[in-house]
């Protein structure tokens, strides 16, 4: 059994004998936000009632494309992706929240790889990220580390729900980041003249001390204890 994305059909033919596909052909709806502290976002999860259903584990993502990058220029994702589950993910951008995603469970990480590399795809980047997952009502709450920053993501059924999931944790819908996160390595990398070319934490171990604004994000970092301020004062005003 396979697939042939009419997107992918640009490229070299894309097809899956290995593994079995999963139920999960149609729309991602999420959103990104840096923030400082994952243990504030996990408290208020917990407090809304969100309940943890995957515990925190290391995930190993691996970024394909062409060798004239026509994924990336299209705003495309191939993704091979080892964590609790290995999975072949394609993404096709329709919006900066929404996304067309077809995505395969796949047996054999190893197998999967060499199938790609044998159909003329090639390994671009390699991001490592600790992840947890919760689920909050409909909505899915992930808490991810990254060598580079912290960031939660909010996904949903509909922009409307995230948008009131976003508003009942505290987050700032306006400040959402809307680069994905080889944009942002690719931000870190020029700007700081890194010397490699992937995000994982073992490169990273000598540069501890990376500032959101190294990432073009200062303005965007999710400040609780901010919002709790801007609380406090909304409500002595009314008062």
């Amino acid at each position: 059994m396979g697939y042939q994305s009419s997107e992918l059909s640009r490229g070299p033919q894309l097809h899956s004998s290995a593994g079995h596909i999963m139920d999960n052909i149609g729309r991602e709806i999420e959103a990104k936000f840096i923030v400082e502290n994952l243990d504030e976002v996990r408290q208020r999860l917990l407090a809304l009632g969100g309940q943890l259903i995957i515990p925190c584990h290391l995930e190993i993502n691996h970024r394909f494309d062409t060798h004239d990058s026509r994924l990336r220029t299209n705003d495309e994702v191939l993704r091979l992706r080892q964590g609790p589950q290995v999975t072949l993910t394609y993404k096709r951008s329709t919006s900066a929240e929404e996304r067309i995603e077809f995505e395969l469970e796949i047996d054999d990480f190893h197998a999967a790889q060499s199938l790609l590399e044998a159909l003329g795809y090639h390994l671009i980047f390699t991001y490592e990220k600790y992840r947890e997952v919760y689920t909050l009502d409909e909505a899915k709450v992930m808490l991810d580390e990254l060598p580079f920053s912290l960031f939660t993501e909010v996904e949903g059924p509909s922009l409307e729900a995230i948008k009131q999931k976003v508003e009942i944790l505290g987050l700032d819908w306006i400040k959402r980041v809307k680069y994905s996160y080889l944009d942002l390595f690719d931000i870190l990398h020029q700007r700081l003249n890194l010397p490699f070319e992937n995000a994982d934490f073992d490169s990273f171990q000598e540069w501890p001390s990376i500032h959101p604004s190294d990432l073009g994000l200062d303005d965007a970092v999710q400040s609780f204890s901010d919002s709790k301020s801007e609380r406090t004062e909304e409500a002595t005003l009314k008062e």
